[in-house]
């Protein structure tokens, strides 16, 4: 059963879970995260990392070595060739996907200069405060999908207020894991505001790994 979001077996349940896991995956890339392109787009970048069938730690990896590389921001993106972001993907260790990544990152870099100027900012006005209009912009970057653009909101409700609360399916997954409740208002109550992205990122990390909700549970 999942307890209704006041609880103080729920809210010691969330300070557990932030103590040991409470942090951003953006903070885990290297990536301070505020209002201003460059994080911003580097959160994009991630958000396509951990979008696809891979582990969490070795998305984490490749965005810190794409952006150790100098490929940082969607111009450094779009003008490095094909191999350089390969090179970099690889010794991130993410081998799986990094041929076709490495495409997809160049033609997403390259697309938002083009329609956006570079700046991931300008996708937030034309969403004119509408969440769901935002996912759907953000889902014309190539490589982002659903889950992608999830990602991106989850992390981006820190800086972006509209945002908050942003609790989607696979943060509801760790939710009913940990036995709290499945609602996002609910959850929302359990921490402080500023709280919510590192509360979330520690969500989905017990929905990835039972071994994470057992630890915060005490099984």
């Amino acid at each position: 059963m999942t307890g209704k979001g006041d609880t103080a077996d729920d809210r010691r349940t969330a300070r557990d879970l932030l103590r040991e896991h409470g942090r951003t995956y953006a903070e885990e890339a290297g990536i301070r995260l505020r209002d201003t392109p460059q994080p911003l787009y580097r959160l994009l970048v991630l958000a396509h990392l951990l979008s696809a069938r891979i582990r969490a730690s070795v998305a984490v990896a490749a965005a810190r070595a794409l952006f150790e590389a100098g490929m940082g921001d969607p111009r450094a993106m779009a003008e490095a060739d094909w191999q350089r972001r390969v090179d970099a993907l690889g010794e991130g260790g993410y081998r799986r996907y990094d041929e076709r990544t490495a495409t997809q990152l160049g033609d997403g870099a390259a697309l938002l200069c083009e329609k956006y100027g570079g700046d991931v900012r300008r996708m937030r006005e034309e969403a004119d405060g509408d969440p769901g209009r935002l996912a759907e912009l953000l889902q014309q970057i190539p490589g982002i999908g659903p889950a992608g653009a999830d990602i991106f909101l989850r992390e981006a409700q820190g800086v972006w207020p509209e945002l908050h609360p942003r609790f989607d399916a696979k943060v509801l997954q760790g939710a009913e894991r940990l036995g709290l409740p499945a609602d996002p208002e609910a959850l929302a109550r359990l921490v402080k505001r500023e709280e919510t992205p590192a509360f979330a990122a520690g969500l989905v990390r017990a929905a990835l790994d039972k071994e994470v909700a057992d630890e915060v549970r005490g099984d």
